[in-house]
């Protein structure tokens, strides 16, 4: 690779510069604050900025302005700052840079970091992806995080703000050296194009463990067999992975839920107490990477007509770059590279190896969307994920990942049935863990579900509800617009209007509609599932976002409770007062940049090293909340470097795309589990 020298003449090689040391109590005047108090302190290298933070809103912090104007940062890659955690608790700190372009358009980078009690640490954001841009104006599309890329306009930094993470408690930590490092250099397109290798991996940088060649492949496949016979697994693992020494429950059919001790315990069908440890996506299916209108950006392509050609697929799944260009060509390099490992019969080795590593590593569940033929060798406990799919949704819901069901209209109960018949060959089976039933729903805020369907037309049958029960307390429609200002004619002239009112008026009754809307999506879930699959377990809807009115109705239905937490501490995780079920970790992961990808995840780590420390305490914080019966790590292979279908390129992965483990994450899940059980035991 060969790279030039930013074009920038004010210097060939800059040196880190500080926007902020707080030296001088002019400097103070100028931050804002936002629940919290600042003050200046001696520090080894003269003055700190100490902060004391309150709890009473979200994100308290600090924001950080240019005097006047905004920052020209544009010849370095990143912004840093140094904090150390002056209490005996560890909390989690955010850096945000925001910029604002010549045409207006904001843009922001925010990373989040968990200090430790007493820890001093560099937090560091990204102003471009790597350290080095291109000479062009070429811009890598398709993916989340790409090469040469700015994440902001580093170019016109408006300000910095440093910020705490919804805390819990009051918080004391010094900040000091406010700065700019690590000079940018420039590289040229014909230089850089191709920059995929033929096994999926970027081509302009080395690493350790980086395969070179299909001789690579042959020996990491015998190295691991040597690796995985020398370290089976956790001794106190019953055939489940449930804890053999605590059989004191009584077997039964089907995975449960029991409290001991004060703990909430899944117990395994043979009577044991059974914390899930668990992998999400042990599955071929996701290494794929869009190649049409990309074509450029890969070497060593098969033809289509060759043995590893038949690794091309057409996809309609698309977000971002691929949305508008539906069906278009993936290749899944994974898929390759585990023929070119395996062979002919890599599928079979494929799911061998699969539970063999998960066992050797301390895992006892198969999660969400695992392969099937994986789930059905009965060798590793797995969860099913039931799709409710095509069903009936609210036309005025705001969209996520899709729209709100409309839970009022009997097709939306055919296709929670319809979504259960695709997996029914989990029913019955006692390896089969429990259900996960849709992801990630937004549910927006207490009365959104209401406000939505006033939204929709006359037609939709959750309007028809609403208008029903509106009805049956006001009886006349002077009496409802009395109470909520409105103006509307009729009851029909309400029925069409897709309007909303004012939310204070009518906040009550919108309140009471969205309530009963939750609680008519987790009922009619729970009595689905209890007649499909009779006496197994319902494990929630795998919340992201967080709603108490429908995280209430799914303690009253649900078996188990679950949320997607990208965080890296879960141990101060509970629920709605009042409230008493146990918690399931559906995802977490964590993600670094110095292996060859681009983007480091929704929870960001320093390198491997740490990456794996962060795995190690996140499931012990878990281990020691009573609440929580798992952790489901997502998930079991790194993204495609060059992003899926919706541009996700996310370090994820235990092992990369050339199927070869991250020993250090390997090392802290075998180190975890070994202690799994006692320590959630209190011993």
């Amino acid at each position: 690779m060969q790279t030039h020298q930013a074009s920038n003449d004010a210097a060939s090689d800059p040196q880190p510069t500080v926007l902020f040391d707080f030296e001088n109590d002019q400097q103070l005047e100028s931050i804002e604050t936002r629940d919290i108090q600042i003050s200046r302190v001696k520090s080894d290298s003269g003055s700190a900025l100490l902060l004391e933070s309150g709890h009473a809103i979200d994100w308290p912090g600090i924001t950080l302005k240019p005097t006047q104007g905004t920052w020209d940062l544009g010849m370095f890659q990143h912004l840093s700052f140094d904090v150390v955690n002056q209490g005996d608790q560890p909390f989690e700190i955010g850096l945000k840079i925001e910029s604002r372009d010549a045409n207006g358009i904001e843009k922001n980078f925010t990373v989040m970091n968990n200090i430790a009690a007493k820890e001093s640490r560099k937090i560091s954001g990204t102003l471009y992806t790597t350290p080095w841009k291109f000479t062009s104006s070429f811009v890598v599309q398709g993916m989340h995080a790409a090469p040469g890329q700015k994440t902001v306009d580093p170019s016109s930094v408006t300000q910095v703000v440093i910020f705490l993470r919804q805390p819990k408690r009051d918080y004391r930590f010094t900040i000091d050296n406010v700065k700019v490092e690590t000079p940018m250099t420039s590289m040229d397109v014909d230089e850089f194009l191709p920059f995929i290798d033929e096994f999926g991996q970027f081509i302009h940088k080395q690493w350790p463990g980086k395969t070179l060649s299909q001789q690579d492949l042959v020996a990491s496949r015998e190295a691991e067999k040597k690796e995985l016979v020398g370290n089976p697994g956790p001794a106190s693992f019953n055939r489940f992975g449930g804890w053999k020494d605590s059989s004191q429950h009584g077997p039964a059919k089907f995975f449960r839920v029991e409290k001991h001790d004060g703990r909430w315990w899944l117990i395994d069908p043979d009577g044991c107490r059974f914390w899930s440890h668990g992998m999400d996506a042990v599955s071929t299916r996701f290494g794929g990477t869009g190649i049409e209108h990309r074509e450029n950006y890969f070497r060593g392509l098969p033809k289509e007509n060759s043995k590893l050609g038949k690794y091309y697929v057409s996809s309609t799944w698309a977000f971002g770059f691929y949305a508008d260009k539906t069906p278009f060509k993936m290749y899944n390099h994974l898929l390759a590279n585990l023929h070119r490992k395996y062979g002919d019969d890599h599928r079979a080795e494929f799911e061998d190896i699969s539970h063999k590593r998960l066992r050797s590593w301390g895992f006892n569940t198969l999660a969400s969307w695992c392969d099937q033929s994986v789930n059905r060798q009965k060798r590793t406990p797995y969860v099913e994920f039931v799709y409710v799919e095509d069903g009936p949704v609210l036309e005025g819901a705001q969209k996520m990942w899709t729209q709100f069901h409309d839970v009022f209209d009997p097709r939306f109960r055919q296709s929670i049935a319809h979504g259960i018949e695709k997996v029914k060959y989990s029913i019955g089976d006692p390896w089969c863990m429990g259900y996960y039933v849709d992801n990630e729903l937004y549910w927006g805020s207490d009365i959104d579900l209401a406000l939505w369907t006033l939204r929709c037309s006359s037609k939709q049958a959750a309007k028809q509800e609403f208008l029903k029960d509106l009805n049956a307390k006001y009886e006349t429609i002077d009496a409802l617009n009395q109470a909520w200002g409105t103006e509307h004619a009729s009851w029909s002239d309400l029925a069409e209007s897709t309007q909303t009112p004012d939310v204070n008026k009518a906040n009550e009754d919108l309140r009471q509609f969205a309530k009963k809307t939750s609680e008519t999506y987790f009922r009619s879930v729970k009595e689905e599932l209890a007649a499909a699959a009779p006496g197994q377990l319902y494990l929630g809807c795998r919340f992201i976002w967080d709603n108490e009115t429908a995280i209430r109705a799914a303690c009253r239905y649900a078996d188990v409770v679950s949320f997607n937490r990208y965080l890296y501490s879960v141990d101060q995780m509970s629920l709605p007062k009042g409230e008493d079920k146990p918690i399931l970790i559906g995802e977490f992961h964590f993600g670094a940049l110095d292996r060859g990808l681009f983007h480091p995840t929704r929870a960001p780590a320093k390198n491997q090293t740490n990456r794996a420390e962060c795995y190690k305490n996140y499931v012990l914080s878990a281990l020691r909340n009573p609440l929580l019966v798992g952790t489901h790590w997502f998930q079991y292979y790194d993204e495609p470097t060059a992003g899926r279908g919706d541009g996700e390129n996310y370090n994820t992965g235990f092992l990369d795309i050339c199927d070869t483990p991250y020993p250090e994450m390997v090392s802290a899940a075998r180190e975890v589990a070994e202690r799994m059980y006692e320590y959630r035991d209190g011993r």
